[in-house]
This record gives C-alpha cells, structure tokens and sequence, in this order.
C-alpha cells in the first residue's frame, strides 16, 4: 500500500470549513487505497498572534520559549483536524513534533533535523489511522521542543515522506502551483507542469515558488515527488521532480524585493580572507547569496554579498569582527536593492542567455549594480524602485508567456545529460552514510582546466552596459561560464568572466569591437587559471559549506580569484599551479575519495 503524505498550510486550514476540506481530501486519499500523513500548520495567522503576545510581554524573549509557544499554533490544528476526519468516518490520530519522533539538533528557531523514528509512524497507519502530523516542531536530546524556522512545515512534511519512503508529497497551498513568475507582477505568467529539483531550488533560494528551500533539498536527497497543489479545487498542480519537460534556457524568474548589499572593500588579496569572511557568518548561520570576488588589483579585493534585509544587522556586526581578524578593510552596505533571478537548466546549452536578460533590462532603462552567476541561473542587483518592470522585462524576453510552446515533444525522462545521471549516483552514495537527515550534501569536487578569465575595467556604470558587453560575445557564437560584477567605484565598474580557452581570443576581439566607444575600457585575460567547484544539494542555505571550503583551501594556501555561490554548486578560480593541492585539500575536507 503506497504512502501519501498531504501538506496544508496556515491558509488552507484557516476555518472550521478550510479544516473540514482538508479532512475530505486525506478520506479520499485513503479510500483510494493509500496510507495517508497529514502534515497541518498554524491556522491562519495564528503565529503571527503568539509573537505579537510574546512582543507585549517583553521585548526580547529566549528562543526555547518561543519555541514551546509557537509550537503550540499547530498542536491546536492537528486536534482540530483529527477531530474533522473522525466526524467523516474515518479513524485518524494527531502527533506532536515529539510524539512523532521527530529529532533535532538544539538550535532553537532554526532547528534541523537529525533522524525521524518511524515506528510508530507505520504502527499507527498499518492500524488504519490517518496520521496527522504537526508541521515546524521536533524535539532535541534533552527533551525540548524545538521549531524549524521559515517554511518549516514543508520541511516536516518533505522529512516525513522521505523517511517513510513515500510514493508522494502532496503541498497544498493558496496557489494552483509553480509560476513561471508571480502572476500579480506579470499577469500572463504561466503555471509550470514540471519543474526539476535543482530549478526550484535555486528558485526558492532567490524568492521564487511557494515552498522553503530545505524542503526541496530533502525531495532532491531522498529522490521524493513534490506536487505543489490547490487547497481549493482538484487541479493539476505542478511536479517537482528529476524531470524537466521544457526545451527552453529559463522556465521562471524570481524575485527578492528586500536583499541588501554589504561589501568589504580594501581587503588583503591573500590566501585565507574568504575563509576569515565566511566563518564569521557560518557562526551566526547567516547565508549569503550573491557573492562576488573580482579579480585583485594592486593587491587589494573587493567581496560583495548580499543577505535578507532582516538578517542586516548580524550580518554587518559579522563583517565588522572579520574585518579586525583580517586586519585591513571597510565594511560599507546599500539597503535599497532587489534580486532578479533567471532560472533554467537549460542556460547549460544555450548561448547568449546573459546577452538577452541585459538586453531586455537595458531597454527599459535599468541599470545592473552587481551580477552573479551559476550553473543554471543569472542574479542581478537592481534599484528596488524598478525591481517589478526589471521582472516583467526578463519575462517578456525569454517569452515565458509562450511556454507551451516549449515542451519537449519526447516528454524526455531523467537528467537529460550523463554527468547529471552520474552526479545523481554520487549525491545517493553521499546520501547513504549521512549521520542526521539534514546533514550536508556534498557529493563532488570537480576541476575545470579548460577555462580561461577575461578582465573588463574601466567600464561606464550606467543601463545598458552589460548588455552591449554580453551581446557582442553572443555574436561570435561563445558560451559564458562564470560572470561577476561587483558595486561600482566612482561611475565605474568591471565585469569578470570565464570562457573556454579556445574561445579567449576571440572574446577578446569581440568586446574590443566596444573601444570606439569606451576609450577608456582595459582588458585583461588570463588562461594560467582553474575553476574549481564543489557540487552537493542546498550548498548556500548550509553556512558551514562555503567556511569548509574557504578554510581548507586557506590552510594549503590557496588564494581564491574568483567566487560564485549556488545551491547546487559553489566555485572558485584559483591559479593553475594550486589545481592539484586545491583538490586534495576539497576532497579531503568533505570526505570524499
């Protein structure tokens, strides 16, 4: 008999009626002859009550015992709706965090989970029970309640499915599924049929889709099927899973409208000054996206980061301390940013892809503060007064209204390249030995001594300058690996980016086509260099990854040229002669042989 687990958010189990609903469908669920888990969250606003009493009692409180309050929101659902399905005939029993073995570590507020016992769990629904289970709760070694954090009700149900070898995860939410963007900025936006583990979680990490990006790590880790469905009508939805039926280089655009940004300017361009930077976040667990690293000048580096605007204040008090460590530097940050992101596994065999999101921003007069890149996404900074036509202008490029048009007529299968099939095999064995369920996935360090830097300075900082830039590369038929632009200094910026070595050359010749028009524009290359990446599963959101990783190449003293940070992969440009020592060190450092 197939398990099925049913997630119900806060809104869809706001009311007697909305409980009753949800009820109906675990029934139906169970009469169609599976065994049926229930994860339910907080009804309505009601963590939102519990902090607000909290707040009127004192201004600050400890995290255990907001824990042991807010805790208390779902443990009045799961009642609620256990009651609801005894009164439609069915036999069904509702679990706290503890009651449903659900152990974590003790990190209060942002608890992760270390293993589920599942005993009772498969006792209680080979008795016939519908189980509903209290989403955002487990409980550490001593006793304690603990809560997940943000989207913690997703991630309970996702460790539930996997733990239990569900055949689905069912999350029913207030929306009918996955946007190719949200719909009240682009109303032509389109629901997505399929979507691949790796898209949604770069997509969730970047403030796209309805779900957190722990629980989609926890699909991806233990291969569980997402649906992201309706609370309100009976609806496909949309699957997550290793599959991606779309013949396109983006399927959505996401947007973070509150990111800020802090550099570090002025810091020694040596070995270990990434190392020092992360590990002064890791230990606050602040995760940092957008994360640049140019190439050094006159033996000085600029690192720029972006971060939630909530998470400001820690992040700058963690700055400040890195930067007495280091010994030289300033802090400086800008509040008012957003992040645009293309998403698409696609971008790794379409060309002209950063060409045609710049081209699209420069024609409705936006101008890019800060680039980053990854496999299979490109993140901008933009001002937050124009992030909403920056959206519509990249949506309207990659015609996302037309997605129908783009689905691949084979309905192809799997990961549509070998050394995806081959990654997904080292992500199992990886899987097989973690200690904790949410311990970090790191399944590869890889070495590319194919690629070669090309520097661009002294480049005007005004709308439409990437896109003259990346247009002229598209031209001659190069595809771009890495691109980093980092904050202007004084009207001026310089944008870094690797391509092949074969095609060093004639990039060059490309972008010099540009210096009638920029006489000031220097380009340097550099082909004596290496990227090397570390792939794994929801590496951002994990702090200690980029801390591991920095420090270990610290250590052998290895100095990083270039940074870019993604969910699935985190890479650095180091020099060729440090390739080897690099790789030992990686490898060693995340256990892999």
């Amino acid at each position: 008999m197939s398990i099925i687990v049913q997630k119900f958010g806060g809104t869809s189990v706001a009311t007697a009626d909305k409980i009753l609903r949800a009820a109906r469908r675990a029934v139906d669920a169970k009469k169609a002859g599976n065994q049926v888990v229930m994860v339910v969250s907080a009804r309505g606003q009601k963590t939102d009550e519990l902090i607000e009493l909290a707040n009127e009692i004192a201004e600050t409180n400890s995290t255990r015992e907001m824990d042991v309050l807010l805790s208390t929101g779902e443990q009045e659902t799961i009642a609620l709706t256990a009651m609801a399905i005894h009164s439609l005939g069915e036999k069904a029993i509702s679990l706290t965090g503890m009651q449903m073995g659900m152990l974590t570590d003790a990190s209060h507020s942002k608890a992760r989970i270390t293993r589920i016992n599942t005993d009772r769990l498969r006792k209680l629904l080979a008795e016939g029970n519908i189980i509903v289970a209290a989403g955002f709760q487990g409980y550490d070694e001593h006793g304690d309640i603990t809560t997940l954090g943000r989207g913690g009700s997703d991630t309970t149900a996702t460790a539930l499915a996997a733990a239990l070898g569900a055949q689905m995860c069912e999350i029913y939410t207030d929306v009918d599924g996955i946007y190719t963007t949200d719909p009240r900025l682009v109303p032509q936006a389109q629901k997505l049929e399929a979507i691949a583990y790796d898209e949604m979680l770069e997509l969730t990490s970047m403030g796209g889709g309805k779900m957190h990006s722990r629980s989609i790590e926890f699909a991806k880790k233990f291969r569980v099927p997402l649906c992201v469905r309706s609370a309100t009508h009976d609806e496909p939805g949309t699957l997550i899973s290793d599959e991606t039926p779309y013949d396109i280089p983006v399927v959505s655009v996401a947007l973070v409208k509150t990111e800020v940004r802090v550099t570090l300017s002025s810091v020694p361009d040596v070995p270990g000054v990434m190392s020092t930077i992360f590990a002064a976040m890791a230990a606050r667990r602040i995760p940092l996206d957008l994360v640049v690293q140019d190439v050094g000048q006159d033996g000085r580096a600029e690192i720029s980061f972006t971060v939630p605007q909530d998470e400001l204040a820690d992040t700058l008090t963690a700055a400040d301390e890195a930067i007495e460590k280091i010994g030289a530097g300033k802090v400086t940050h800008g509040t008012n940013v957003s992040k645009v992101s293309a998403v698409g596994t696609g971008m790794q065999s379409h060309a002209g892809v950063a060409a045609e999101m710049f081209g699209q921003l420069a024609e409705r007069g936006i101008n890019i503060k800060m680039i980053s890149t990854g496999d299979i996404k490109i993140s901008v900074l933009v001002d937050r007064d124009q992030n909403a036509d920056a959206v519509r202008a990249v949506h309207e490029g990659f015609k996302l209204h037309q997605l129908s048009n783009h689905i691949r007529r084979d309905k192809a299968k799997g990961p549509s390249h070998l050394d995806d099939l081959s990654q997904a095999e080292r992500e199992r064995e990886v899987v097989k030995k973690l200690a904790g369920m949410e311990d970090i996935v790191v399944s590869d360090v890889h070495v590319d001594k194919g690629q070669a830097r090309v520097s661009l300075h002294n480049i005007p900082d005004s709308p439409g300058i990437a896109a003259k830039i990346f247009s002229e590369i598209a031209k001659a038929g190069i595809m771009v690996d890495l691109i980093v632009q980092n904050v202007s200094q004084e009207n001026k910026t310089s944008i870094t980016l690797t391509v092949l070595t074969s095609d060093a050359e004639r990039c060059v010749q490309a972008v010099e086509k540009l210096k009638h028009t920029w006489p000031q524009l220097e380009i340097w290359t550099d082909d004596d260099i290496v990227k090397i990446s570390v792939k794994g599963i929801g590496l951002r959101s994990h702090t200690g990854v980029g801390e591991k990783m920095f420090r270990a190449l610290a250590e052998v003293g290895v100095n990083i040229q270039m940074v870019a940070t993604s969910e699935i992969r985190m890479s650095v440009v180091i020099a060729k002669k440090d390739a080897e020592k690099a790789q030992m060190a990686l490898l060693k450092t995340f256990e892999l042989s």
